[in-house]
């Protein structure tokens, strides 16, 4: 499938998987890389699970880069086929991309690995892309990046 447009901003992201929903969480300790990032239930403040996509170059069809919305120094980066949260600078961030599948988006890495979710708890890793539900998640738009 061809990558579709993200229009920019806040989102909480939800995985697909069995149980109560499950969000885009980064966790508060770090390790080798930065903090893990799992998924996990949605928590009361929006810290650790809201996140601001948006285009890493600002050019028509540019992949995006995935930062925390509260946090906006910390970004998504992948170590080892698995996803962190850290503190480096832009161009060292991963960029995605999205495509639509069934029930939600595909979200892919600039290696063609698709984010997967686990179970609840579990770090999230990249994998060669499936037709599987732990591949798809659902972005909820909460606002407009830059807003309070």
């Amino acid at each position: 499938m061809p990558p579709i447009p993200i229009k920019p901003g806040i989102y909480k992201i939800h995985a697909h998987i069995i149980g109560p929903s499950a969000l885009v969480t980064a966790t508060e300790h770090a390790v080798n890389h930065g903090a893990p990032v799992i998924t996990d239930r949605l928590n009361p403040l929006p810290i650790e699970q809201e996140w601001l996509i948006e285009p890493a170059e600002p050019i028509p069809g540019a992949p995006y880069v995935i930062r925390l919305a509260q946090h906006v120094e910390a970004g998504l980066l992948i170590a080892d086929d698995r996803l962190y949260v850290n503190a480096v600078p832009r161009e060292q961030l991963a960029k995605f991309t999205f495509e639509t599948v069934i029930g939600g988006v595909k979200i892919l890495s600039d290696k063609g690995l698709a984010l997967r979710a686990n179970h609840r708890g579990a770090q999230i890793t990249l994998v060669e892309p499936k037709p599987e539900f732990q591949e798809t998640w659902t972005l909820e738009f909460v606002s407009p990046g830059g807003e309070e």
